[in-house]
């Protein structure tokens, strides 16, 4: 893929947010990466959606964050995006945003119990939370935003395709996808379940948890070897 083609989509990704109501004013970004080449592609800082062009797009080597197109400051996140790549091969696409339930259940410090069917379709089990990070780790903020959501998966022996987000504590919601445009699907639905289980707690304080069956039954028959929900794609 040409650098020009990357920025073409992660700019297209980022001017899908707005209007999915995962993001107000600049709170949010997109980026992509093309293993390949060994490079990824990041919104810049602050650059409001109503003006982005894919030339705003800042491209960046994996291996060592250098900067090599684009002439304006990438997104204050690289650095966590930059770490989930290297360290979760899988990742074609990252999102952050702060959208609103889903921000409020990792202000509250809880993580986000799989209560139903919906949930299970896309999330193994309940979204996990992460630690809060320790003040000798605010140096390097960003950074070490990103190693402890890798290192909260591993924890848990989730991989990123049983797990396609997290909750970071006392920040809001990072979600991945094999490709860009899966990521960006998965901030949409992250969003969703966190407002059904909002409501869910409302009507029923004392709610648990669905079933360890029911979860498995659902996410097992949209995901995997055995899956058997929607079409065949012809070779």
């Amino acid at each position: 893929m040409s650098t020009q083609a990357l920025r073409e989509k992660v700019c297209a990704a980022n001017l899908e947010l707005p209007g999915t109501g995962l993001v107000v004013l600049t709170w949010g970004n997109v980026s992509g990466v093309d293993r390949d080449a060994g490079l990824m592609a990041i919104k810049p800082s602050g650059v409001a959606y109503d003006v982005l062009t894919p030339e705003q797009i800042v491209v960046l080597r994996l291996e060592d964050g250098e900067q090599v197109e684009g002439s304006l400051r990438p997104s204050s996140d690289t650095p966590t995006h930059l770490h989930l790549y290297r360290e979760l091969p899988g990742l074609g696409g990252v999102v952050h945003t702060h959208s609103s339930y889903a921000s409020s259940w990792a202000q509250a410090e809880r993580e986000l119990p799989c209560f139903g069917t919906t949930h299970a379709d896309h999330f193994y089990g309940a979204v996990p939370l992460t630690r809060l990070l320790e003040d000798a780790e605010m140096d390097e903020y960003e950074l070490n935003t990103g190693k402890v959501i890798v290192e909260r998966l591993r924890e848990l022996e989730l991989s990123p395709q049983e797990m396609p987000g997290i909750l970071t504590r006392r920040h809001g919601p990072f979600t991945w996808g094999k490709s860009i445009a899966d990521a960006v699907k998965n901030a949409v639905i992250l969003e969703e379940i966190a407002r059904m289980a909002f409501a869910s707690v409302a009507l029923s304080p004392d709610l648990g948890c669905a079933p360890k069956s029911l979860i498995e039954k659902h996410f097992l028959r949209k995901h995997g070897p055995a899956a058997y929900y929607g079409q065949k794609l012809e070779k």
